[in-house]
C-alpha cells in the first residue's frame, strides 16, 4: 500500500474545506477534530499565545484518508492511522525539525506513532493516560437522584466555574486550553455549562459540552471538588448536560473517561453511555521546545 502524501497548513479554514468531509463521516470517532477546529475558526488562530495550530490530512487517490491537529502547547491528536501511515507521518514531521511535547489518538495509533517518533527524534514516550470513549445510548437517570437541582450556569456562577475550571485542569495533569475567565464567559454566554445545586442553592458540581458539530455534541468537562464526591452529583450533572445535548437536538452525545478512574467509568455506562474505542496519552519525555 503506498503510504499517501500529508499536506499541512495553518489554515483552519483551508483545512475543513479539504478534510471536513471525512472528518464528518464519523462524528464520535472524530469528536475531537470537530470540536476543536470549529472552536480554533471561532476564536481565530492569534487567540493562542502558545504557537500557531497545525493541521494536517492524508491524502491518498484523491481522497482523504486520515487527519491531525495541534494546538501548542498542547499533544498532537490523531485520526486513526495504520503504522506505516504513523511512521510516514513522524518521520515526516521529524524531517521538517516539528517538536512535539507527546501525542493523543485512538490507542493502536498512538502507540505506533510514539514509538516511531522515538525513532525518528528520540524522545522516549510516557503513557500520561489512557482513556476511553463512550456514546450515549438510552439516557437513564440515577435512582435515587441526590437532593437538590439542575440549572444552567449563569453570570452570578463566573468566579465558581473559573475556579473549579482550575481546579479541574490541575486534577487532570493537564495545560489549560484558554484563560479561565474566557473559558467561563464563553460557556455562560452559551448555556453550556449545567450545575448541580443542593436545596439551599449551593453549587456542588458542574458538567459541560462542547458546542454540536456534525450532529455530535461531547460532555466535558464533569468536575466535582474532592470533598463533595461521593454522593451523586456528577452523575445528576452529566444526567442534566446529556438531556440537554439530546434537546438540543445531537443525533450523538460522546465523553471520555479516564480508565483509570473506575468510579466515572461505571458511572457512565449507569446512565447510558457505551465504549466506542479507547485512546492512549502519551508524554515524550525529553523537552523539546516549541518553534519560535
Amino acid at each position: 500500500m503506498r503510504p499517501g502524501h500529508w499536506h499541512l497548513t495553518e489554515d483552519v479554514d483551508g483545512f475543513l474545506d479539504r478534510a471536513g468531509d471525512f472528518l464528518q463521516s464519523r462524528p464520535a470517532l472524530h469528536t475531537l477534530p470537530l470540536t476543536v477546529t470549529a472552536a480554533v475558526r471561532d476564536r481565530g488562530a492569534g487567540a493562542y499565545a502558545a504557537g500557531a495550530p497545525i493541521f494536517g490530512w492524508l491524502e491518498r487517490g484523491g481522497e482523504v484518508r486520515a487527519a491531525f491537529f495541534r494546538t501548542p502547547p498542547h499533544r498532537l491528536v490523531l485520526t486513526p492511522l495504520a503504522a506505516g501511515e504513523a511512521d510516514a507521518l513522524a518521520a515526516h514531521l521529524a524531517g521538517l525539525g516539528y517538536p512535539l511535547p507527546g501525542v493523543s489518538g485512538d490507542r493502536d495509533t498512538a502507540t505506533a506513532f510514539a514509538r516511531a517518533w522515538q525513532r525518528h527524534r528520540g524522545p522516549r514516550p510516557l503513557l500520561h493516560e489512557r482513556q476511553r470513549l463512550y456514546r450515549l445510548g438510552a439516557l437513564t437517570s440515577p435512582e435515587p437522584l441526590p437532593e437538590g437541582r439542575g440549572r444552567v450556569a449563569g453570570e452570578q456562577d463566573r468566579e465558581q466555574l473559573m475556579r473549579w475550571y482550575h481546579e479541574f485542569v490541575d486534577a487532570i495533569g493537564e495545560v489549560p486550553s484558554s484563560d479561565a475567565s474566557s473559558w467561563a464567559d464563553t460557556r455562560i454566554a452559551n448555556g453550556r455549562i449545567r450545575l448541580w445545586q443542593t436545596p439551599d442553592g449551593v453549587p456542588v458540581s458542574m458538567a459541560g459540552t462542547t458546542a454540536m458539530v456534525a450532529g455530535q455534541i461531547r460532555v466535558a468537562p464533569v468536575y466535582t471538588p474532592a470533598h463533595l464526591r461521593g454522593r451523586g452529583y456528577a452523575a445528576a450533572a452529566t444526567v442534566e448536560v446529556s438531556r440537554a445535548a439530546l434537546a438540543a437536538g445531537a443525533r450523538e452525545v460522546v465523553l471520555f473517561a479516564d480508565l483509570a478512574n473506575r468510579t466515572s467509568n461505571g458511572l457512565y455506562q449507569r446512565i447510558g453511555y457505551r465504549r466506542v474505542t479507547d485512546f492512549a496519552l502519551y508524554d515524550f519525555a525529553r523537552s523539546e521546545p516549541e518553534a519560535s
